[in-house]
């Protein structure tokens, strides 16, 4: 592990619901614009096990911790263990993520 992910575990970093999101039993969407901020995008992991699916976005990229990042496509589904660290790359326009979490 690389010295930052060291120093996110220690400060137990969760990322968890935003306010301007909404919920449907365990389902969510997220929406990154193009011109989010770089704290939008910060290594991260979530309190549960999550399922996302990519609903839109082009050349946006996800990377697990000590893997490299992968450009997601329209219709991919990653999983997501709890408490494992990841993170989002920016790619062009908008990114549209539906999110399952699960226990």
């Amino acid at each position: 592990m690389n010295g930052f992910v060291e120093a996110m575990i220690e400060a137990n970093c969760f990322y968890d619901l935003r306010p301007d999101e909404t919920r449907s039993d365990n389902v969510f969407q997220r929406v990154f614009a193009q011109d989010c901020s770089a704290e939008e995008l910060v290594w991260h992991r979530d309190k549960k096990d999550r399922t996302i699916k990519v609903v839109s976005g082009v050349d946006w990229k996800f990377q697990h911790d000590n893997e490299l990042p992968f450009v997601m496509k329209v219709g991919d589904v990653i999983k997501i263990k709890k408490e494992t660290y990841h993170r989002i790359h920016k790619g062009e326009g908008r990114l549209i993520l539906e999110i399952e979490e699960n226990d």
